[in-house]
Formats: structure tokens, C-alpha cells, sequence
């Protein structure tokens, strides 16, 4: 391409500092330096994490900062030593890389990663500097993947190629919210057929658990949130039961346990606060009962638990992007995307270009939408 080689200016929205609103910026993007890629973002998600980044709880977040982790696009051009893409292909960037190197990528029951931000900040490159600066300054990456910004330089290890058929503003979702929520039900919980599963939390993520409770075969899913204008949408995705805690006098965990007679077999926190944290692992089967915490508690937050809530057998277990070895599953579940076996359209409820990124972030915040996609 022209730009191969050369800084490309371009706009972004950049986090200047944390709890302030999103500034769309000019940026100057460099070119990829050996085993990046600079990749041209066509759509890109807003997950609940970006609004983590942009209010500050979420750790170890170097400011100013170009946040999103959610995007699809085309590869504009390689750094030296890329074999995996070539410019024009579509990718999805994900913000939990595969080096395919380290113990964790060697062990096929593991999707960790020990270059993913848990491990070693990705606010800065593997050589430790950014691609991006504004107004005579350096941004910093998020998760190595900054996917609100119109171009974005990535480690090769983050994205994947994928099939050219697949429309970027729908497929950006599988980098992030649908495939955390799916997997949770299909890999960490493993549902089985004829199971009965509850689901607190019915954003974006949450609703991806129903839809994987549904796809694994459960035939009791029972939805809980306290938004009930997002009941019809749970609905419509498979589960069999919504509840809100606020009707009832009792703690929902009694609630749910009254309606199964002996708890529910799998249960899944998509929430992230202390209270529901516990609240899901009390409604779940005493003695065979998983429950998954899906959800993303602000960081140093501690969660309270009765030990005995363990002593009588019941596994309580955390799930990391669903899951999924990113760059080995994101092209297979793009493809059964497109082969119609499941049906992640339903979650997007909002298209905005990107000068309207605040908006996204408003209705997010107001519990009006479940994914907001914006366009560049």
C-alpha cells in the first residue's frame, strides 16, 4: 500500500486521564517495527472493560491512553518477520495474545498467555515504546490492541486472519464480549444437556452465557438482572425464566434455590461486584454445582466467602476470554458465524460513528444497550 513505510495520520479517541470523557484526537501512527502489524480498524465494540479503562479501575493503566480491544479490520501493512497475515487481509485483534511459545500456549488446556497484561503491562510494546503520539506526545497502548483508534500497530501474536466473507461490524464482537460469554458456558462450565443453568448479569457478556447455555443443550435457564426492559432480549436468546432480585424479600440465591429444588447445576456471575459474586456460588448445587465468575470486579476488591460454601463439594472457577486459544479459534468461530450456528447479531443494539464514542459510552452506562459498535 502508499502508506507502507510511512506515519499515517489518522483520528482516535484518546483517554487523556482517568474519569474524563473521550477526546477524538488526531494521532500519528508509526509503522510496524519486526513482528507487528498495522492494521486499518473498520468496526470496533464497546465493552463494559473499555469503560473500566476509561473511569480508572482497571490495573495498571498508563495515561494518556487509546482504549478498545474489541476490533476487526484489514491489514495495512507487515513488520519484518510477519508470516501469519499479509496487507488486505481482515483480522480480529483480541487483547489476549497466543505467542505460541510460552508454557502456558504449549498446554492445550490452557488459553493464557504469559505476554498478556495479567503477566507484563501492554501499555507499551514488547520493545517497551509506542506506536502512537499526539500533540507532540506518547499514548499508550491498551492490551497491545487500541482498537478506538482508525489505524492500530499490534504484535502478530494478537490477531488473527479470518475469513474475507465476514462482515468486520458484526464479527468484531467473537474479539472480546460474545466469545468471553459463550465460552464460559461451553468450555470452563462444559454445560450438559438437560441442565439448568442462571445467569446474573444480562449485558452484552451475560447474554453470550445464555446463548451458550442454550447452544450446550440446558433446559432451565434462568436470567437475572435487575434491568428488566433486558428480559425480552434474554428471551429471545434462550432463556427460560427471567428474575429480578429487587421483587423478591429474600436473597436470590434462596430464590433460585426454592425454584430448583437443590440449587442450579451451573451458574455464572457476569457482573463483577462482591455481592453477586457470592450470591452465585450460593445458588448453585451444595455438592455438584460450578459456578463461573465471568464478571470483572474493580481492581483490590475483596470478595467475602463461608468456607463451608465449599466443604460440601460445589467448584468455583474463574474463565479468562472464554476460554479460546485466541488465534486458533477466533478464524473456526467466525466460520461457524457464518455457517449461522449461532447468532451474535442479536447483541448489537447500536451502530455510531466514531465522533459519537461518547454517546456508545452513555448508553452503556445507562443499561439503554447491550453492544454499541462504532464505524470509522
Amino acid at each position: 500500500m502508499a502508506t507502507s513505510g510511512k506515519v499515517i495520520r489518522c483520528r482516535a479517541a484518546v483517554a487523556w486521564a482517568a474519569g474524563k470523557p473521550l477526546s477524538l484526537e488526531e494521532v500519528e501512527v508509526a509503522p510496524p517495527k519486526a513482528r507487528e502489524v498495522r492494521v486499518k480498524i473498520v468496526a470496533t465494540g464497546i465493552c463494559r472493560t473499555d469503560d473500566h479503562v476509561v473511569e480508572g479501575s482497571f490495573p495498571d493503566i498508563d495515561f494518556p491512553v487509546i482504549p478498545g480491544h474489541e476490533g476487526a479490520g484489514i491489514v495495512e501493512s507487515i513488520g519484518e518477520g510477519v508470516t501469519s497475515v499479509k496487507p488486505g487481509d481482515k483480522v480480529i485483534l483480541f487483547g489476549l495474545p497466543q505467542c505460541g511459545e510460552c508454557c502456558f500456549c504449549k498446554n492445550p488446556d490452557s488459553n493464557y498467555c504469559l505476554k498478556s497484561h495479567f503477566s507484563v503491562s501492554q501499555c507499551l510494546l514488547p520493545d517497551k515504546t509506542s506506536r502512537f503520539t499526539c500533540q507532540g506526545k506518547q499514548i499508550h497502548h491498551f492490551l497491545w490492541i487500541s482498537t478506538f483508534a482508525e489505524y492500530t500497530v499490534v504484535p502478530e501474536s494478537t490477531l488473527a486472519k479470518i475469513d474475507a466473507a465476514a462482515p468486520l461490524d458484526k464479527v468484531c464482537l467473537l474479539a472480546c464480549g460474545f466469545s468471553t460469554g459463550y465460552g464460559a458456558a461451553i468450555n470452563t462450565a462444559k454445560v450438559k444437556p438437560g441442565s439448568t443453568c442462571a445467569v446474573f448479569g444480562l449485558g452484552g457478556v451475560g447474554l453470550s452465557v445464555v446463548m451458550g447455555c442454550k447452544a450446550a443443550g440446558a433446559s432451565r435457564i434462568i436470567a437475572v438482572d435487575v434491568n428488566k426492559e433486558k428480559f425480552a432480549r434474554a428471551k429471545e436468546l434462550g432463556a427460560t425464566e427471567c428474575i429480578s432480585p429487587r421483587d423478591f424479600k429474600k436473597p436470590v440465591q434462596e430464590v433460585l434455590t426454592e425454584m430448583t429444588g437443590c440449587g442450579v447445576d451451573y451458574s455464572f456471575e457476569v457482573i463483577g461486584t462482591a455481592d453477586t459474586m457470592v450470591a452465585a456460588l450460593a445458588s448453585c448445587n451444595m455438592n455438584t454445582g460450578v459456578c463461573v465468575v465471568v464478571g470483572e470486579a474493580p481492581s483490590g476488591s475483596v470478595v467475602p466467602m463461608d468456607p463451608l460454601l465449599f466443604l460440601s463439594g460445589r467448584t468455583y472457577k474463574g474463565t479468562l476470554l472464554g476460554g479460546w486459544k485466541m488465534r486458533d479459534s477466533i478464524p473456526k468461530l467466525v466460520s461457524s458465524y457464518l455457517e449461522k450456528k449461532f447468532n451474535s447479531d442479536l447483541l448489537i443494539t447500536h451502530t455510531l460513528p466514531i465522533a459519537k464514542i461518547n454517546e456508545g459510552f452513555e448508553l452503556l452506562r445507562a443499561g439503554k444497550s447491550i453492544r454499541t459498535v462504532l464505524l470509522f
